[in-house]
């Protein structure tokens, strides 16, 4: 079962059918434990006539956090783009406690089909395609979703402690299409792929496995509610395996296609 949020109300997918959530509203209803079966419980009423372009960012007073250096790829990524700081992101990689940083309010978060940006004062952006974890209040995992955590690696890689600059503005977090409701585990040979065009053309892509990610997602969920808490519930990126070579950036009018398989796939145009 997949949950949307829609400027109508909240809609379980099952089937191809949408059924209303009614009574409840988004952040209660991801906040609250039990979202499982109160979807079970919507599918049980008659089907409306909704349609899943309409979707809107299944975000609302959530926070949005993220994890750096989950994936080999991405600690590859932040040694090459970094002036005398290799070590460190190595350190990052292999320690115990994870990196956490937070990412973006939930109005601040672009939704399917939105327009995500590249900071003017940046001059070698990239997208960084990934697989998100959707937590109540308890922090207990009740969904997945896609997310994009678009990045400045050459403000990022001038100092680490610019990491907040460089993943942190206006325009830098794309999250949807849906809500992907925890059923059961995800399989470790889950695919996430990503495909970058201009003019028409595509420019990137690329592909990775779950199997390819360090830190297990409830560790990282423990790892973020560690003396943090959250009464609309929290959503967490899981970090990327999947960034271009050194050589590519994004432009202006980029269409960036994110796909995991079993929750579709996030569509945004670079602004």
């Amino acid at each position: 079962m997949k949950l949307y949020r829609m400027s109508t109300g909240s809609f379980v997918e099952e089937g191809g059918r949408f059924f209303e959530v009614e009574g409840v509203s988004w952040d209660e209803l991801i906040a609250t434990p039990g979202l499982l079966e109160r979807a079970r419980r919507a599918i049980t009423g008659a089907p409306r006539s909704v349609h899943e372009d309409n979707a809107l960012a299944p975000v609302v007073g959530q926070e949005v956090w993220a994890a750096g250096v989950t994936y080999y790829r991405s600690r590859s990524a932040r040694i090459e783009e970094s002036k005398g700081a290799g070590l460190f992101y190595d350190h990052v990689y292999q320690a115990e406690r994870p990196e956490l940083f937070f990412k973006a309010n939930g109005h601040q978060v672009i939704g399917p089909g939105g327009t995500v940006r590249i900071r003017r004062d940046a001059s070698w952006s990239v997208p960084e395609p990934e697989w998100t974890l959707v937590l109540n209040r308890a922090g207990e995992i009740v969904g997945y979703t896609i997310g994009n955590d678009m990045s400045s690696r050459d403000i990022e890689g001038e100092n680490p402690l610019y990491l907040p600059q460089a993943k942190v503005y206006d325009g830098s977090c794309a999250i949807g299409p849906c809500v992907l409701l925890a059923e059961e585990p995800f399989s470790r040979a889950t695919k996430i792929g990503i495909q970058i065009e201009r003019g028409g053309a595509a420019v990137h892509t690329g592909e990775t496995t779950l199997a390819e990610l360090k830190r297990e997602p409830k560790l990282l969920a423990e790892y973020l509610f560690r003396e943090n808490s959250f009464p609309n519930g929290a959503l967490l990126m899981t970090g990327t395996g999947i960034v271009p070579g050194d050589e590519f950036t994004l432009a202006h009018g980029d269409v960036i296609r994110i796909e995991i398989a079993g929750i579709g796939t996030l569509i945004n145009t670079v602004g």
